[in-house]
């Protein structure tokens, strides 16, 4: 069975570590020159480029010139499906996590009995 296109959807452009690291330097501010985030990701530009062409292709990013400088914005409303297809599964998760606050709560009383 073919693999989807990386640019198909953001499911598939999300799916590479890169690309999500990417998303989340861009979260951190407003926009961010391509240079800046070449730094921060220790990759060479052709390759932050590479991955920033496909979160643009899909719609999680946009780009704006000014000057010699491309600068990068993260579109987050892009990001909604991805969250409604993972809020889904939340019942799994939240189910362990009061089940884990049961048990720490029942050691705690257990202790307390035993001092």
């Amino acid at each position: 069975m073919a693999r989807a296109a990386t640019t198909a959807d953001v499911f598939n452009a999300i799916a590479e570590p890169r690309r999500r690291q990417l998303i989340g330097l861009l979260a951190e501010g407003e926009e961010a020159p391509v240079g800046d985030l070449v730094a921060r990701m220790g990759l060479p530009q052709p390759t932050v480029s590479k991955h920033l062409g496909v979160l643009r292709k899909v719609g999680l990013v946009s780009v704006s010139q000014r000057g010699a400088q491309r600068l990068y914005r993260l579109n987050p409303g892009e990001l909604k499906a991805v969250h409604d297809w993972v809020k889904s599964f939340e019942r799994f998760w939240a189910h362990q996590i009061d089940r884990i606050k049961e048990r720490a709560e029942r050691r705690a009383a257990e202790i307390r009995e035993n001092n």
